[in-house]
């Protein structure tokens, strides 16, 4: 599953891709400082969008949130067969899976691969939130599905990577957008090793 993702997305990029989508974007007070970040991990702090009055909203908000039952940290969730009612996008430029170390690799080193959107500089991965309680800040977990044939070489499950046109249903709760979270098709994803 995946528990590491990138987002060198700037202030420009999310304003001009939302404008083309018709739905403006909206900060909580002034636009953010969106350091450029590789790695981005459990319990760091990141850019999500979420249905605004007007529109969409951009804030920052923790990755993933302790089980209240066995307090290991939420931070994929499955999908299939759901309703989200709150919806949010998590912006990112590439995400990030694991494998068994190659040969000649070093024991209990895996081998990382990062997968990154064929033409595009960056994508959205649906994802879910929770408001804040007395343990908590608010925080968001992103959503799983069958791996397509892109991941499934590498993982048994893959985020759920939506299309630009299917942002504003994602983030609509009053659309039933169930066959949004599905893998896309082969070659829509690049994978590439990298340094773990």
């Amino acid at each position: 599953m995946c528990n590491e993702y990138g987002n060198r997305i700037s202030y420009r990029d999310y304003v001009e891709q939302f404008s083309h989508i018709k739905l403006p974007l909206n900060f909580a007070t002034a636009a953010p400082n969106l350091e450029p970040r590789d790695s981005i991990r459990l319990t760091d702090t990141a850019p999500i969008i979420r249905a605004a009055e007007a529109g969409a909203r951009l804030d920052e908000v923790r990755w993933s949130w302790p089980d209240p039952k066995t307090r290991r940290l939420v931070f994929n969730m499955r999908s299939e067969g759901r309703k989200f009612s709150r919806r949010c996008l998590v912006p990112a430029s590439c995400f990030y899976e694991f494998t068994a170390p190659e040969p000649g690799q070093a024991k209990g080193r895996k081998t990382k691969w990062r997968f990154t959107l064929a033409g595009a500089d960056w994508f959205c991965i649906a994802g879910t939130w929770r408001p804040a309680d007395e343990a908590t800040p608010e925080a968001f977990s992103m959503l799983t599905c069958e791996p397509g044939p892109d991941v499934a070489p590498y993982h048994d499950r893959q985020v759920v990577v939506l299309d630009r046109a299917s942002w504003a249903a994602w983030l609509d709760s009053f659309v039933d957008a169930r066959d949004l979270q599905k893998p896309l098709p082969a070659g829509r994803l690049e994978v590439a090793r990298t340094t773990p």
